[in-house]
C-alpha cells in the first residue's frame, strides 16, 4: 500500500496544529483508514499523541538532522504501511535555520522535497478578513510549497467564520473547515511541552472528543482529496544511529521517556533487543544486557525517588564496570553526582560521572547541534559527526573532571566547544542524537 500525504502547517506555534492534527488523525482512522502521523522536527512528545490517535507508531521527519537518503527511507517505510500520512509542522511552516540545500529543518522542506501539499491552520481569534492576507502571503511565499487548503481555528461565530472564510476564498484558496473556540480541547503542558500522552488521564476519551469536534467542523472528504500520492526515489538507512549493543537495557518510566521512535525502530531492525526497566520502581538494568541507555525525560520531577532507589543505583554502578552506559539529557543528569530540584533541594545521583546539575538555577538551551565524537562510545565511533538537538532548562553547576564526549557546534556549524562527559564505559551529554551525518 502506498499512502497519500499532507502537511499540517501554521504561521506559528500555538495556532492549534497539534489539537487539530490529533483530532484529524482519529477522525480519519474511524473511517477504517490506516493513518500515520509524523512530526517535522525534533519533538518527542507529539509523536506519542499521534500514536495514541491512530494505533500506529509515530515518527519524526527532520530535514536538517536526517540526511536526505535516510529521510526518504523513513518516509517511504511510513507510506508503505498507511493509507494516509499526516505530517505536523513544528513551529511555523517555514521556520528553520538558514540553509541553501533544503535542509533547514522546516516543514516546508518536506513540502518541497516530497511534493506534499499543505493544509494551513489559521488561528483567526482577534481578526477576520486579515486572515486572508496571511493565507495569501503563505500561498505566494514559495512556489514550491503548495497551500492546498485552509482550516480556520478558534472561530467565534458563524459571522466570524463567514467574514474570514469568504475573504480567503476570494484569494483563490479553499477553506475546508472552521473549528470553534473551545478551551476544553486544550492539552495540558509543562516546561518541555505538552504533558505526554501516556501521562494524560483519560487520553482515549479526550482524543475521541477532539475527533468528534474535527469531524463536525472539517470536511474530511476535502482533506482526503487534498492529500497527494507519496512518490520519491529510494533511500537508505546508513545514517541511522547504530545500536549500542545486542541487548539494550533502556530506562522507561515517568522519569525517562524521550526515545525517538525511528531510533528504537532501527535498533530493532538491526537485530537488537530493547529491554525496558524502571529506575523509579528501583529496578537495575538487567545483568544479561550488554549496554544500558538512560533517555531524557523528567528526572528533576522525581529526583528524591531516584536518589532513594538503592537497587537501581547499585545495579547500574556494577553494570558500568564492564558494559557501556549512556545518558541523554535527563539521563545525563542522573549519571552525575547531584541534581538540584526546582525547590532548591539537592539529591545525590549515580556519581558515574563527576558533574552536578541544577533545575533551580534554570536557563533554557534550545537548538540544533552537531557533535563530533572525541572517542568511541555508545553513540558511535571516534570522529563520527552526529546531528541532533538540545532542549533543556537544567544547567551544570559543577563540571567535574571527566573527559569531554564531543566537540559541539550549532546547526550552522558555529563552534560551541567541548560538551558532555565520558569516564571509562560511561558517557552522556545534554545532546539528543537523531542521525549520523552522511560522510561525517
Amino acid at each position: 500500500m502506498t499512502a497519500r500525504g499532507l502537511i499540517i502547517g501554521a504561521p506559528r506555534s500555538g495556532s492549534g496544529k497539534t489539537t487539530i492534527t490529533i483530532g484529524l488523525l482519529r477522525a480519519l482512522a474511524r473511517r477504517g483508514l490506516t493513518v500515520r502521523g509524523a512530526k517535522s522536527g525534533p519533538d518527542y512528545i507529539d509523536p506519542g499523541f499521534h500514536a495514541a490517535a491512530t494505533g500506529m507508531p509515530g515518527l519524526n521527519l527532520d530535514s536538517w538532522a536526517m540526511p536526505p537518503d535516510y529521510l526518504r527511507s523513513l518516509a517511504i517505510e511510513m507510506a508503505a504501511t498507511a493509507d494516509i500520512m499526516i505530517v505536523e509542522s513544528a513551529m511555523g511552516l517555514f521556520d528553520g535555520i538558514p540553509s541553501d540545500d533544503r535542509r533547514s529543518g522546516a516543514a516546508a522542506d518536506l513540502a518541497r522535497n516530497f511534493g506534499l501539499p499543505v493544509l494551513l491552520v489559521l488561528d483567526v481569534s482577534g481578526q477576520s478578513q486579515t486572515a486572508a492576507a496571511v493565507a495569501h502571503g503563505f500561498a505566494s511565499f514559495d512556489p514550491d510549497v503548495r497551500i492546498a487548503g485552509v482550516v480556520l481555528n478558534r472561530v467565534g461565530s458563524e459571522r466570524h467564520t463567514r467574514l474570514a472564510g469568504d475573504a480567503i476564498a476570494e484569494r483563490g484558496l479553499r477553506v475546508v473547515g472552521a473549528v470553534p473556540r473551545d478551551e476544553t480541547m486544550t492539552l495540558p503542558e509543562r516546561h518541555l511541552g505538552l504533558v505526554q500522552a501516556e501521562e494524560h488521564a483519560g487520553i482515549a476519551d479526550h482524543i475521541d472528543r477532539l475527533a468528534d469536534a474535527i469531524a463536525n467542523a472539517v470536511d474530511l472528504d476535502a482533506v482526503l482529496e487534498i492529500a497527494a500520492p507519496i512518490s520519491m526515489p529510494a533511500g537508505d538507512t546508513s545514517s541511522a544511529l547504530p545500536p549500542p549493543g545486542q541487548r539494550i537495557a533502556i530506562a522507561r518510566d515517568r522519569a525517562f521517556t524521550f526515545v525517538y521512535p525511528h531510533v528504537a525502530a532501527h535498533w530493532r531492525q538491526a537485530g537488537a533487543e530493547l529491554v525496558p526497566f524502571s529506575p523509579l520502581d528501583d529496578e537495575p538494568p538487567p545483568a544479561d544486557c550488554d549496554a544500558c541507555w538512560l533517555p531524557g525525560g523528567y528526572p528533576e520531577l522525581h529526583a528524591g525517588q531516584l536518589a532513594a532507589a538503592s537497587r537501581f543505583r547499585d545495579g547500574i554502578r556494577a553494570f558500568a564496570q564492564s558494559k557501556p552506559v549512556h545518558g541523554e539529557c535527563g539521563g545525563y543528569m542522573v549519571l552525575g553526582k547531584a541534581l538540584e530540584d526546582a525547590e532548591g533541594v539537592t539529591h545525590e545521583m549515580l556519581g558515574l560521572l563527576g558533574h552536578s546539575t541544577s533545575f533551580a538555577k534554570r536557563k533554557m538551551n534550545l537548538g540544533y547541534r552537531q557533535a563530533r565524537l572525541i572517542e568511541d562510545c555508545a553513540l558511535g565511533m571516534k570522529g563520527d559527526l552526529i546531528r541532533g538537538h538540545e532542549f533543556h532548562y537544567a544547567r551544570i553547576v559543577e563540571p567535574g573532571e571527566d573527559e569531554s564526549l564531543a566537540m559541539l557546534s550549532d546547526g550552522q556549524g558555529r563552534e560551541i566547544g567541548p560538551s558532555g562527559c565520558r569516564r571509562g564505559l560511561v558517557s552522556g551529554g545534554f545532546f539528543h542524537a537523531i542521525a549520523r551525518e552522511a560522510g561525517g
